[in-house]
């Protein structure tokens, strides 16, 4: 996979997020990720920027124009922080299951919107969240 641009956003109030969620459209538009594609991006990329912020406070973005032929170009999103982790990553990707007081969907939720989702973490030492949303699917 080759990396065509690269850009690390800090997030660390609610101000970035807006920015942050610009930021994403702005990549969407220079591949010309259609409607649909792009939408699905902005609601899982929001979901997991916000969910960042609500439990780890504070982390930053890797954003990337990621390519990997002529006909496969996306945008990856990775999400690290320094938060508490998350304790049961089989119960939190559960559709329903919530330590918060939220509905439960955004870890399964945006992981449906996307075509590649991975987590990495580490209870005390904080969570990784890569997301890749292809062009075309």
């Amino acid at each position: 996979m080759i990396t065509l641009n690269k850009e690390t956003i800090a997030i660390k109030r609610e101000q970035d997020v807006v920015f942050f969620r610009n930021r994403v459209n702005e990549y969407a538009e220079k591949i010309k990720m259609g409607l649909l594609n792009k939408t699905k991006l902005l609601t899982a990329a929001s979901e997991l920027v916000r969910n960042m912020l609500i439990y780890a406070k504070e982390g930053k973005v890797i954003c990337e124009i990621v390519t990997i032929s002529a006909l496969q170009t996306g945008i990856r999103l990775t999400f690290i922080d320094n938060g508490p982790g998350i304790a049961d990553i089989d119960k939190a990707m559960t559709d329903g299951y919530t330590t918060g007081k939220s509905l439960g969907l955004g870890l399964p939720g945006a992981k449906r919107l996307v075509n590649i989702f991975d987590v990495k973490t580490v209870k005390g030492k904080g969570t990784t969240i890569s997301i890749t949303k292809w062009k075309n699917g």
